[in-house]
Order: structure tokens, then sequence, then C-alpha cells
């Protein structure tokens, strides 16, 4: 699987490589100017220069900008041959340098995946295993030029088991931390995008109320005087006709209002045990009144067999069963089916679901699911599921969606039981 890098951690493991490289470069310095330790001191050095051309070269890559998970790669894989080279020069066998391999481990996690940390453990164990191998054959002399002795095979596998350990327990701490880190940052992302929509519906609102006070009073008076001068006036069909559609806009832009004000300011609604199949069954009959039920979309489901009764507002639920029956109508053009079920209390809980077969929203869609004007429609408002989204939260509920392109939209209310006041 291609792994998503962020390019600001790119950036900081070249940062965090330097401070390290340059920490061992003066504690070297420390070393050699005393008197109670000595070790190839130019060989150190010239490990070290290295890696600082390499991070230069770095650098270079991460203003390039491009294959970022390549570059990631290559890091990684030059440090572990770096520490290598470190631990041979610092002593080979009796170093200690070799909880170096711990950063690159680490970096591969925070930077790539977890399998890369794993895969970043074994690449180190391997070297690591194999310098100690080398030694322990006398295939390769300790620093210094003598070869190897003394090593027994149960030091030898000592020498590599500690090491080896750790490498892979550093490896499931980083994956460990790194996963939550991820979710957490996931979690602050999603409740950033909680608190745009909360602010742009208090903003919406704001501005619906002053659409409501500017454009009300005045389309009234155009209305009823369209009205009159229509009943007052000998018209042709032709002046007739453009008194019509001056009244059905006028009406139009008022339904627009009217769902503006719902947004904006809502009534103080009354509470009482409804039956939310009644009103559903309410709802689709002014829909198919108004011709946008037809025929070709098909409504079915346990609705009107459930019985479910709920404490609620009449007038908030009809608005819910509206505008997501209305948006699903919208997204069935050529027709369809919307599949509508009400689920009985379950762990305090009731579920309504509303499944369509029509074209499902695209990625912009979802990313500004309840965002006020922003629709999916032509010609939409983007208000309809904003209104929802607010009457769902009067009731402590939740609504998710669930849709896919051409595939059809869930739209799952879940809403806590509630109590009837007693009388």
């Amino acid at each position: 699987m291609k792994e998503q890098i962020d390019r600001k951690n790119i950036l900081w493991m070249i940062i965090f490589r330097g401070l390290i490289v340059t920490l061992l470069l003066l504690l070297a310095l420390a070393i050699e100017y005393s008197a109670s330790f000595s070790f190839s001191f130019i060989p150190f050095v010239e490990i070290i220069l290295a890696a600082y051309l390499l991070s230069a070269a770095y650098f270079l890559f991460y203003f390039w900008g491009r294959f970022l998970a390549a570059q990631a790669y290559v890091q990684v894989l030059a440090d572990l041959l770096l520490i290598t080279a470190l631990v041979y020069t610092t002593g080979g066998t009796a170093s200690s340098a070799y909880f170096l391999y711990v950063f690159p481990i680490m970096g591969a996690g925070f930077v790539l995946s977890n399998r890369a940390s794993y895969l970043t453990a074994g690449l180190a164990a391997i070297l690591f295993g194999g310098l100690v191998d080398m030694m322990y054959l006398g295939l390769v002399p300790l620093p210094g030029g003598s070869p190897a002795g003394g090593m027994t095979l149960g030091s030898v596998l000592y020498l590599i088991f500690v090491p080896w350990s750790a490498f892979f327990l550093i490896a499931f701490l980083t994956n460990s931390l790194a996963g939550r880190l991820r979710k957490t940052r996931l979690a602050l992302h999603e409740a950033e995008r909680e608190l745009l929509v909360r602010e742009r519906l208090s903003e919406a609102g704001r501005i619906s109320a002053m659409l409501a006070h500017e454009i009300r009073n005045p389309l009234a008076a155009i209305s009823g005087s369209v009205q009159v001068l229509k009943k007052d006036l000998p018209l042709n069909d032709e002046q007739r006709e453009l008194m019509d559609i001056v009244l059905k806009e006028s009406d139009r832009v008022s339904q627009s209002l009217g769902q503006f004000l719902d947004f904006a300011l809502p009534t103080k609604q009354v509470f009482s045990v409804i039956c939310l199949p009644d009103i559903l069954d309410e709802t689709l009959k002014i829909l198919r009144g108004g011709g946008e039920l037809n025929g070709q979309v098909v409504v079915q489901g346990n609705f009107l067999s459930s019985g479910l009764h709920y404490y609620g507002s009449q007038g908030q639920f009809k608005q819910v069963f509206w505008n997501i029956i209305k948006n699903a109508i919208r997204a069935m053009p050529a027709g369809g089916v919307l599949n509508v079920d009400f689920l009985e209390p379950r762990e305090g809980e009731i579920e309504l679901r509303f499944s369509d077969t029509g074209k499902g929203m695209t990625a912009a869609d979802k990313e500004h699911l309840f965002e006020p004007y922003h629709s999916g429609f032509e010609g939409g408002r983007g208000l309809g599921l904003a209104v929802v989204r607010r009457i769902v939260d009067d009731y402590d509920g939740r609504i998710d969606i669930r849709s896919e392109l051409n595939r059809g939209t869930e739209v799952v209310i879940t809403l806590p039981v509630r109590e009837s006041p007693v009388s």
C-alpha cells in the first residue's frame, strides 16, 4: 500500500538527524580530548562528515518536493548504514553505539508506516547481526587492526539478542504511539470541521433573519397587488400567463423565505407523543399531491407497519421527513427506490433509516455536508440538510450519511428515547 507522507515530517526528520549528528560530534570531541578513553577519531569524523553531506542533499530533495516516500526510505537506509559504520568504528562488539539504530526505527514509524518501522527494525537487526558475525568469524578485524578474539558463541548470541529485542520493542512502541497520534489528528480534524459547520450554521441564521426582515413584507405586498390587478384588469391570455408567472415565482420565493425562517428563528415547538409513521405518510401524500412523487420513485419499507411513537414536535419531524425525501427524489430524476425503515427502541435509542438508489454524492459534497448554502443539486439552496441537522441536534441525536457516487445514499438518524412528562 502506498504510504501517505506528510512533507513537514520529512523536514523534521532531517532537522532531528542534524541535531543527533551534532551531539555525537560534540561527544566525540569531548572523548578525544580526555584521557579516559580512546577510539578511532578520524574515521568517526569522516562518518559524521558524510552524515552532514547527506543531510545537505536531503534538504535539496526536500525542497524539490517530489517522491517523498522514496526520499524517506533512502534516508532511513542511509542512516542504518552510517550507524553500522559508527558501531564498527567505536569498538565493534564492545560499542554501545547500536542504540542509535533506535532513531531510524522511530523515524520510519512516525513518517512512513507501521510496516516500514518493522522493516527498518529487521534491517537494523540484519546489519548489526551481520557485523557481529563477521567479527566473530574473523572476516572483519576489530577496530585497530587486531583480529577478533575471546568471543564465544554464547557471548555472540547474547550480544545479538539484546539489541534485536530492543529494535523490535521500539518498533512496537513507536507504532502504538504513532497510531494514537494519527487517530488524535483525525479526531482533531473532525472536531475542526464540526466547529466550522456550527459557525456557518450560526452565521446562516443571522443572514436568514436579516433576509426575512428585508424581503418578507415587500414580497407580500407585491403578491397581493398582482392578485388584485389580475382580478380587476381585463387581461389577454399572454398577460394572464405573465401574472401567473409572477405569482408562482413569488410563492417560490416565499417558500424559500419560510425555510430561511425555520432555519434561523425556529418557532416554539409543542411537544407531545406523536406517531412517526403517520407524519411520514402525511408528508408523502403532500408530495404526491404536488406532483413531486409521480410514481417514478417507489417508497417502501416498514414505516407504515412499525407503529413507532415518539415524544417530540410534529412540525419538526415533518420538516425532517420533507427535506430528506425531497433530496432523495432529486437524486433520482429518472426514478428509483426509496427505502424507509423505522427501528424500534434498542439500548435507549430509535433509528430512522432512509436509503435511495440515486446518484449519490461526490467527495466534495460529502466534505461539505450540513454546510448551509452548499447544495449538490443544480438550483438547490443547500438548507435542507442544515435544517435536519439542527433539529436532530435539538433532540441530542446523531445523523450519519453514507453515500457512494452512482450507488445511492443512506441517511440514518439516531435519537434517544424521550419520556413524556407526567401531567
